[in-house]
């Protein structure tokens, strides 16, 4: 049974009433933007759930930073941990849909960690195929709800499997989003990639920066470059099996 919390160097999640718990690769992910993030930018985390994005980013931030859930339980979760943070003068979080939503400003910054398995096997349960499948919110409607939510200035990260982002680039790039920066993660150095975190803007850019990340090294030990990433975060690095 996973364990109903996960406690960070400045904050604490709680998770038990959330299908989707805390894993490494959204880790990576709320790190790996946070430390782009201009210091006020405000800040909206799509599909917020437990509210682990939110919180990295305020971690390291002074803007506002905004999260919506459609889940009602994960909401109260959600809402329960940024509430409980020394962050919660500038976090604030809403229960709806993120398609119908009237949000009453527009977005420097959009973060989203979307449902992964569009068209795959569903899961177990309802709550997990809402927080897992793309059939409640499509990646077309998700880019819909970006375009109407981020300032014609603004720019929004996002993390896909790694067979998913060549698709989701074309897409991203049919509705006028354009690569900027990406992210490829791979388990070990023996594993394929398995996930990719992209960085979109309205701006083409004339050269795409790209990187690779390996969590673990051939000893099945968190690689120095994973280390420095999480060290912000995590409270220790703990050694795995092997």
């Amino acid at each position: 049974m996973p364990n109903p919390f996960f406690k960070f160097k400045e904050f604490t999640i709680h998770q038990d009433q959330c299908a989707m718990k805390v894993c490494t690769d959204s880790c990576i992910l709320g790190a790996w933007f946070a430390a782009k993030t201009a210091p006020f930018s405000q800040v909206l985390d799509i599909g917020s759930g437990t509210g682990l994005l939110m919180l990295m980013i305020a971690q390291k931030t002074c803007g506002t930073v905004h999260g919506i859930e459609l889940d009602l339980q994960a909401y109260k979760q959600l809402k329960e941990n940024t509430e409980a943070s020394k962050w919660h003068s500038r976090c604030t979080v809403f229960p709806g849909d993120v398609r119908s939503w009237s949000f009453s400003e527009k977005y420097d910054f959009i973060i989203t960690n979307p449902p992964f398995f569009e068209g795959s096997l569903t899961a177990s349960t309802a709550e997990k195929n809402l927080a897992r499948h793309s059939s409640q919110l499509s990646l077309e409607e998700l880019l819909r709800s970006i375009d109407g939510c981020l300032k014609l200035s603004g720019s929004f990260g996002i993390l896909l499997p790694y067979d998913r982002a060549g698709y989701f680039e074309k897409l991203a790039v049919s509705h006028l989003f354009y690569p900027r920066e990406k992210l490829f993660i791979r388990q070990t150095p023996a594993h394929d990639f398995f996930r990719v975190a992209m960085h979109f803007s309205r701006n083409p850019e004339k050269s795409v920066l790209s990187s690779e990340l390996c969590i673990q090294d051939e000893n099945r030990q968190y690689t120095l470059e994973f280390k420095e990433l999480m060290q912000d975060y995590y409270l220790h690095f703990p050694k795995y099996p092997s």
